[in-house]
């Protein structure tokens, strides 16, 4: 019996042994990998189409999102509104993203409608028309989003700052100005879509409680198209153009704003470079979590802002080491000066005993809720399956994570933060 009398034991986050649960693998008749984690309590499921149909792979600006987003207003025999009603009829939620590599739609429902809502979504993705009409409308919407969005600091930080790091012609770099939803056409999505969507390479995800006969209802709706495997698929293999300009900028956005946002970011290696597992665990004493040294000092301790990050960008190809905040117009100086001076604290002072536990435990901790539930699970094998990389993969970097050492740690810190190196960008 429980006693109730003596507390539970507490365990610190790096004495569990986390284990990645594995994937089941099949292959649809026309070769496209199906990545399936049969998990989960309850009756629903999530299924996401992974195509290799991003901004990497299209010939005018704009082309992928608008695309993408079209795939749901409308095929040969469906309007926008009777496909959405389909969905919202069996409770379900369908989706579609478009990021720099891939361009995504997915899919959340009961498991038992899965029968009912596969035949839609081969539907949108053989039989999509892009009228004029839904056309006219997404560039309206678009054009008006925008205007609203250019008046934000944030907004307009973000775009110079990777259009610093990467070039304003790379696929992370470039940007859209009106003039880009302006020269959509039919005709441009229509070619896109049948190169990248009916004709394209794709590679699925599902995951939770799976119907007995998950892989026939696949290879029904999906096996039997032109679709081709991701496996042999080299992506965004363009490199960087760096800025050749002075590495601080000002701009003047918002001249009644109280707020300046300010960006500091470095060229940063991808998952596979040797250092990166261990820059992620600087970069969380850095400025990756609450408890972070730029959190401490820049908004517990001088009060500048809300709340300051350093992130590496979530890139297939080149990356970057990003800190994030906005601050008052008054105190943006400050602030870059005490980013540095805890740049400087890392290269010059050892992270103590108790820092570095708290660091691990939070990391830790952080990968054990990804790993509660098939959603989370598959989500950690779908950037694992998507950069290339197997299991080993989060083996090591759990491993990292409890035995790096303070003295490692420095020398990353004398190796990366280098203030020098790093482009500075303040828009107010």
């Amino acid at each position: 019996m429980l006693n109730r009398t003596q507390p539970p034991l507490i365990k610190d986050a790096i004495e569990f042994d986390l284990q990645l649960k594995n994937y089941d693998k099949y292959v649809l008749s026309n070769g496209v990998e199906v990545y399936a984690i049969d998990a989960g309590a309850e009756d629903v499921l999530q299924m996401e189409c992974v195509f290799f149909a991003g901004n990497t792979f299209e010939n005018q600006n704009m082309v992928a999102a608008a695309t993408n987003y079209l795939l749901k207003n409308g095929t040969s025999t469906k309007s926008a509104f009777q496909i959405n009603e389909h969905f919202d009829f069996y409770g379900a939620y369908c989706n579609r993203t478009c990021h720099h590599e891939t361009a995504n739609i997915s899919l959340h429902t009961l498991t038992k409608h899965l029968p009912v809502l596969l035949p839609v979504i081969n539907e949108m993705i053989t039989d999509s028309v892009f009228s004029e009409e839904e056309l006219a409308t997404f560039i309206q919407n678009s054009k008006q989003k925008l205007s609203v969005n250019l008046t934000k600091n944030d907004f307009v930080a973000n775009r110079l700052i990777d259009a610093t790091l990467y070039g304003e012609k790379h696929p992370y770099g470039k940007y859209t100005v009106a003039a880009d939803y302006d020269a959509l056409d039919t005709d441009v999505l229509k070619q896109h879509f049948k190169e990248y969507y009916l004709n394209g390479h794709c590679v699925i995800f599902v995951a939770g409680k799976l119907p007995a006969d998950i892989y026939e209802q696949l290879n029904k709706n999906f096996g039997q198209l032109t679709l081709k495997s991701h496996a042999l698929l080299e992506i965004c293999q363009q490199q960087p153009v760096y800025s050749s300009e002075p590495k601080k900028s000002n701009i003047v956005n918002d001249t009644a704003g109280v707020q300046g946002a300010i960006r500091i970011a470095i060229p940063f290696p991808n998952r596979h470079h040797p250092d990166f597992q261990k820059v992620m665990v600087l970069n969380t004493v850095f400025g990756g979590f609450f408890g972070s040294r730029l959190m401490s000092n820049i908004r517990e301790d001088k009060g500048y802002t809300y709340g300051i990050h350093s992130y590496v960008q979530n890139h297939i190809g080149a990356t970057a080491w990003m800190i994030s905040t906005e601050a008052g117009k008054d105190v943006c100086e400050a602030t870059i000066a005490e980013v540095y001076k805890e740049m400087k604290l890392l290269q010059d002072v050892l992270i103590d005993d108790e820092e570095l536990l708290l660091v691990r435990n939070y990391m830790i901790g952080i990968i054990l809720g990804d790993l509660d539930g098939p959603f989370q699970i598959i989500g950690r094998w779908k950037n694992i399956v998507l950069n290339k990389l197997d299991a080993s993969y989060f083996y090591d970097s759990i491993q990292t994570i409890k035995t790096i050492s303070a003295e490692e740690l420095q020398q990353l810190a004398k190796k990366y933060l280098q203030p020098a190196d790093f482009y500075e960008l303040v828009v107010v």
